[in-house]
């Protein structure tokens, strides 16, 4: 692959043609993409007039929807990639020590570390997070929350996109502390409430409604 371009080939299921999709350059928030050999813009949560809506995107890879239908673009060495759309988006969380289940994501584009909490109403998080994330949190909608150590002040905020492995949820509600709990992002019923999820055999599967 030469000047880091990427191209790939999307097949629609209900077109006769392909629409071609070349990936000019890929950075955390937008991308550039050549749609139909017409170049367009995207920033996160943008959609060109071709329907390609840019879910999220890093320097190393996007997440687009055509079609009701997402695919996670990864920068590849190849010159082409013929995408086929699997039916539903499937994560497995292995579960670690104590029971707990981990696995990493990406909040707003931006990869964290989530700790899976069925308990929790939002995706819950410390304020040092979000100032890494760089989520302007005092902006949100000032609440309390019960800790370990007693009632808190946090804040609500909305979160433009939510990843775990290529099943992506928009506008996500999430709580911000004023302290340093949680130690680790929580990921809360905000996210979980949008996938199907089980556990088989001690492994949470989560999958795209």
């Amino acid at each position: 692959m030469k000047n880091g371009i990427l191209f790939f080939i999307l097949m629609w299921a209900a077109h006769c043609s392909a629409l071609e999709i070349e990936a000019k350059m890929l950075a955390q928030g937008s991308a550039v993409l050549q749609i139909d050999g017409k170049q367009r813009m995207l920033r996160d949560g943008a959609r060109s007039p071709e329907g390609v809506l840019l879910v999220s995107a890093t320097s190393k890879q996007a997440v687009i929807e055509v079609d009701g239908r997402k695919r996670i673009i990864g920068m590849s060495r190849g010159i082409s990639t013929q995408f086929r759309t699997a039916d539903k988006a499937e994560i497995r969380i292995a579960s670690g020590e104590g029971g707990h289940f981990r696995t990493k994501g990406l909040i707003n584009g931006i990869s964290v570390n989530f700790l899976v909490d069925t308990g929790a109403s939002t995706i819950a998080m410390n304020h040092f997070e979000a100032e890494r994330l760089g989520i302007d949190y005092r902006g949100g909608t000032p609440i309390s929350v019960n800790t370990a150590n007693g009632i808190s002040k946090a804040f609500l905020v909305t979160l433009q996109t939510v990843a775990v492995g290529n099943i992506v949820a928009h506008q996500v509600t999430a709580a911000v502390s004023n302290t340093e709990s949680p130690s680790v992002i929580l990921l809360g019923n905000s996210y979980l409430g949008q996938v199907d999820l089980k556990i088989d055999q001690g492994v949470l599967v989560l999958k795209e409604k």
